[in-house]
């Protein structure tokens, strides 16, 4: 039993609500659990310099933990002058992630930049916060395209969203909680587009190896998980 008494396939109960903050072009507060992120979409007029003359535009993403996001309290970055490897490494992938299902081209030579501000942690922040962040990119796609800013279609090409599984106790489980993930001997993140595409797989052995059918066990765990959020994704903007 796992200590959350949840069967090895149950998430936990995720939520998503848009449009918390006034001023972002797109926003929503997600939850996994206890985990709570904001995701705000910022559209910004000017790209990248690397992409100046291109016609495209781009997609990031920053992530960023409250102090008091977690059991004690974690100093703010900025204090030390520079994000964490853990944080930079985050961000990246929630941009790639969101990357993945949009069409650069359609956005014209301007930004979005989605936030991610974790004001609670309980494991599975990163997947959280990629969930939530399509929504703030759906919103603020949306706010452009009520200003004429898009060329041609939705630039939007489909879902993306992200769940954590792992073997725990020497059993595949989905959406690891803080307790789960602290003792879990794998850990993997999943990201997978609504057609079901993986974009990205991260996966670590914290002690033995695991092996290709425990992968394989995981990776039908989160296809069903990842099946679940997107079809909330699309009841939360429909």
């Amino acid at each position: 039993m796992r200590p959350s008494k949840r069967a090895a396939d149950e998430m936990r109960k995720v939520t998503l609500e848009r449009g918390v903050v006034r001023y972002a072009e797109g926003s929503c507060m997600v939850s996994f659990g206890e985990t709570k992120v904001l995701c705000a979409a910022t559209v910004e007029e000017k790209g990248p310099p690397w992409l100046r003359g291109t016609g495209k535009g781009w997609v990031t993403a920053e992530y960023s933990m409250l102090p008091r996001a977690t059991h004690e309290r974690t100093r703010r970055e900025v204090t030390s002058g520079k994000p964490s490897g853990r944080t930079q490494e985050i961000q990246r992938l929630v941009g790639r992630s969101l990357r993945a299902v949009v069409d650069l081209t359609a956005i014209g030579e301007r930004q979005i930049v989605v936030d991610c501000d974790v004001l609670q942690a309980d494991g599975g922040t990163r997947t959280a916060s990629i969930t939530g962040a399509w929504v703030a990119l759906h919103d603020a796609l949306k706010w452009m395209e009520g200003r004429g800013m898009l060329k041609g279609a939705n630039p939007l090409k489909d879902h993306v969203a992200a769940v954590s599984c792992g073997i725990v106790a020497g059993n595949p489980v989905i959406d690891l909680d803080y307790v789960e993930d602290s003792g879990a001997q794998t850990d993997a993140n999943f990201v997978i587009t609504g057609a079901g595409g993986l974009v990205e797989v991260q996966g670590t052995a914290e002690g033995a190896p695991f092996s290709e059918d425990e992968l394989m066990a995981l990776l039908k765990l989160a296809k069903g998980g990842i099946g679940k959020l997107v079809t909330l994704q699309k009841a939360t903007v429909a």
